[in-house]
């Protein structure tokens, strides 16, 4: 099998199991009274000049076979039809073999005028850059970091040392935004300060939750020996909170994203947008395109409830909005010397 597809049937296959999630560690704090009026309420959002009219879009997930050209095809209606950004997985096979290009820029055919983002492994260089830019005339450009994959990964990478530098290059040589984003297993505050070092102005945080790609290798290897790497990284939620005291950086959020609500947490805690991969390609790949963009249209509804319901007319404002933590969350902050209460205390 082809790896880009075992990878989807392997994300499906452990999306099914429940697992914990530190977004259930959140509790906003009630207000009775409420003065935002509905046609006050705007979703709108901003990551380095690119605008999204909704605070959420389709993460990076596949490409590179037949079989993800059709996902990948279906994702871009979606997108389309519901006006949301959308990123491409990996399009790094394409850069090596060039008869599976059309697996993505599929994207670009299918919404000419949506936001999209190209991605690629920090491995790349910044010429690779420009390149996946070209071929899908992207908006922007995601460069993944993922050093306990390829070190589960049977044929992965072992060697990490040229990334800083290919990173930096990239960010300096490119003429659209560039977010640095992990792979489900999030961020501390010394990453976002070596990557700022490196002059990253936005990351996608992409915390432990959601699609574990360590699990989903290891179950690639035949001894399935490194299972205890099954839930390695920070969760989302800590991955924002280790951010609460960096500035000027821009935080995306991803991993776990079940629901409208989880969204609405990871905005409060500072993300600018929330991007969604396993949820949505479960759902889609289940009930087909309609129904997707049904779930998605309810989301918006849902958020404008939540917007109101908590007296914030913007996205901006939510970070307003007093939280309160326990569980895991709690604890880590503790561990890490990370004032939470301050965040209960805002208004």
């Amino acid at each position: 099998m082809n790896r880009k597809d075992e990878h989807v049937s392997l994300a499906r296959a452990f999306h099914q199991k429940p697992k914990e999630n530190d977004f259930d560690a959140i509790r906003l704090v009630h207000s009775s009274l409420v003065a935002a009026r509905p046609e006050d309420i705007d979703l709108s959002t901003e990551i380095l000049g690119l605008k999204l009219s909704t605070p959420f879009y389709i993460n990076a997930m596949t490409g590179g076979s037949e079989k993800t050209k059709q996902i990948n095809h279906d994702l871009a209606i979606v997108a389309r039809e519901t006006n949301l950004m959308m990123a491409t997985g990996s399009v790094s096979a394409a850069l090596k073999d060039p008869a599976v290009a059309d697996s993505y820029t599929v994207v670009r055919e299918v919404n000419p005028n949506g936001l999209i983002l190209g991605n690629m492994g920090a491995g790349r260089t910044s010429d690779d850059a420009k390149r996946i830019v070209d071929l899908l005339q992207a908006d922007g450009m995601q460069i993944h970091l993922n050093v306990p994959q390829e070190l589960v990964m049977p044929e992965g990478d072992r060697d990490f040392h040229e990334w800083p530098e290919n990173i930096q290059t990239t960010i300096q040589q490119l003429p659209v935004p560039v977010i640095i984003k992990e792979v489900g297993f999030g961020m501390s505050k010394e990453t976002f300060q070596q990557l700022q070092s490196l002059g990253v102005k936005a990351v996608d945080v992409s915390g432990r939750g959601g699609t574990s790609f360590s699990q989903i290798e290891n179950a690639r290897r035949k001894k399935r020996e490194l299972n205890y790497l099954d839930d390695w990284g920070q969760s989302t939620v800590i991955s924002l909170l280790e951010a609460q005291e960096v500035d000027e950086l821009t935080l995306l959020a991803s991993g776990g994203i079940r629901d409208a609500y989880d969204i609405f947490k990871a905005l409060c805690l500072g993300a600018k947008a929330v991007g969604i991969s396993a949820t949505i390609l479960d759902h889609l790949l289940s009930n087909g395109i309609d129904a997707t963009v049904e779930m998605i249209e309810d989301w918006k509804i849902q958020l404008r409830r939540l917007y109101l319901m908590t007296d914030k007319a913007t996205t901006a404002d939510l970070i307003h909005n007093p939280i309160i933590l326990s569980g895991a969350p709690k604890e880590w902050c503790q561990a890490r010397g990370i004032d939470y209460k301050k965040l209960a205390m805002r208004s």
